[in-house]
């Protein structure tokens, strides 16, 4: 047992540090030349990056009605979401948690299409998808290969129909995915499960369309919300509507016979005239009640919209940032030469063979 103690400060000692350091400094001068084209590819690379800025909105939702249950599992079954059976002994407060899901739809982004911005020191206008698919900054590098395999791929391939710009959520092109995958890395929304907070951050290289498009994201957000939860609501209206224009109709029709059969008739005195006089005034009376009962249907119908319709709350509104969200190009540069330091030393190491004590392989 002593034999063994006394072994393991000698393993311990066995890494000569004083001579790793002095192995270390004869490589100074590939330090500073590690160093120095670390320096220039870092502030290449990071100067190439495109700035973008970041815009945050809050809402909290108002969770209140049964019937918004439904209403919100008819608008996730359109998404291909099945929520009945998850939902089915859950509460209101949970709804919330799947408006990320929504958001994140195809339906829900194209409907962000045709939205009209402009940059923040330039006054055209354009569409939102327009501006993603032909005014965006990229590196250099991105754009050489980009165009290196066009032209590649361009030699084998026929020209191509000019696309359409009609849009089917349905059934998208090519470049019309690839926009709304841009849109899914850019548009972000987070709930927060135990406040029900809805945070929208919108991510973009010009501030003020971040804070356009947020503004935007957050109200088509709640029209999105605000139209399913008040479905049957709003159909239910329609049907008062109609039902009450032909209950009117029809007791305009009554009151006008009765008051023309009355006022030719006001001096006969036979029985079959007042025969009929009663039963028009029946009819009128029955149309008339008809007529109020759908009046007051038609009162609770707008009543019931009114009451479906979700409030929510604006915590922090859309504002046009400041300042840039990233790229962090200080962090990048250091995280360069960090790298470099590391690759330079393990290669020192390795030409003095001092890895091996290091590792403690003899």
């Amino acid at each position: 047992m002593i034999s063994e103690e006394n072994n393991i400060p000698q393993e311990e000692s066995s890494i000569d540090f004083v001579k790793i350091f002095k192995d270390l400094k004869k490589y100074k001068k590939l330090y500073l030349k590690v160093f120095a084209v670390t320096a220039v590819i870092a502030v290449v690379y990071t100067m190439s990056l495109p700035n973008y800025y970041k815009c945050t909105v809050k809402l909290s939702p108002e969770l209140n009605s049964t019937r918004s249950r439904s209403s919100l599992s008819s608008l996730a079954s359109t998404f291909g979401l099945n929520i009945s059976g998850a939902m089915a002994n859950s509460t209101e407060a949970l709804f919330p948690t799947l408006y990320p899901d929504l958001m994140n739809s195809v339906a829900f982004h194209t409907t962000l299409f045709p939205i009209k911005i402009h940059r923040d020191k330039d006054d055209t206008m354009m569409t939102y998808y327009d501006y993603l698919a032909n005014e965006q900054k990229s590196t250099w590098w991105s754009e050489a290969i980009g165009a290196t395999t066009k032209a590649f791929f361009g030699l084998f391939t026929k020209e191509k129909k000019k696309e359409t710009k009609s849009v089917d959520p349905f059934r998208l092109t090519k470049k019309q995915t690839a926009i709304v995958n841009s849109m899914k890395k850019r548009i972000i929304c987070d709930v927060d499960k135990k406040t029900m907070v809805i945070t929208i951050d919108v991510v973009d290289q010009d501030p003020l369309i971040a804070a356009t498009m947020a503004d935007s994201v957050q109200q088509r957000l709640q029209d999105f919300i605000t139209e399913y939860r008040t479905k049957k609501a709003r159909n239910d209206l329609e049907f008062s509507k109609k039902a009450y224009a032909e209950a009117k109709v029809r007791y305009e029709q009554a009151r006008r016979r009765y008051a023309s059969f009355s006022d030719a008739n006001q001096r006969v005195f036979f029985e079959s005239l007042r025969s009929e006089q009663n039963k028009l005034n029946q009819e009128l009376q029955i149309q008339s009640q008809v007529y109020m009962q759908a009046s007051a249907q038609l009162q609770q119908a707008e009543l019931d919209v009114q009451k479906d319709t979700p409030a929510f709350t604006e915590l922090e509104p859309a504002t046009v940032p400041v300042r840039k969200a990233g790229p962090a190009r200080a962090k990048m540069c250091l995280i360069f030469m960090f790298l470099a330091f590391l690759g330079t030393t393990a290669f020192a190491l390795y030409k003095e063979d001092d890895i091996k004590p290091l590792l403690g392989i003899s």
